[in-house]
């Protein structure tokens, strides 16, 4: 069952084909309600051909994202995946005092500068568009 949207607001292209779009409708059950339009979602619930239609020519152009942009995204992306690998494999070791003493003094080591290493991440020469990822200890 389809549903009609008559309204929308806020409207932004976010390609350079204007095929994409961030906006608000008017839902007749929920009212206002953020809306992601892609050309490629399968679900007709609402018909983003009728929406496109409804838009028209009124919406805010597209701006291509500045490098220092895109490096920012980069940046963060970069970082939670350093943030990811220390919660998911430092610290369930480290933070753990009785798995941490049975470590050898080698191995502790070895996990102490995996650690070092990804905390310096962001200080290698090429972040964050080019880095080497310290290996885990095994």
């Amino acid at each position: 069952m389809s549903v009609e949207i008559t309204n929308f607001r806020n409207a932004k292209s976010l390609n350079s084909e204007s095929t994409m779009f961030e906006l608000e409708i008017e839902h007749p059950d929920h009212g206002w309600i953020p809306y992601f339009l892609h050309p490629e979602d399968g679900d007709e619930t609402i018909s983003n051909a009728d929406l496109i239609t409804l838009i028209g020519s009124d919406f805010t152009a597209y701006v291509a994202p500045t490098q220092e942009e895109l490096d920012a995204a980069t940046e963060d992306a970069v970082r939670a995946k350093r943030n990811f690998r220390l919660v998911e494999e430092v610290d369930p070791l480290v933070m753990n005092g009785l798995r941490w003493a049975e470590l050898t003094p080698e191995k502790q080591a070895e996990w102490t500068q995996y650690r070092t290493d990804l905390l310096n991440v962001p200080q290698q020469g090429g972040f964050p568009n080019s880095i080497t990822w310290p290996t885990e200890p095994s």
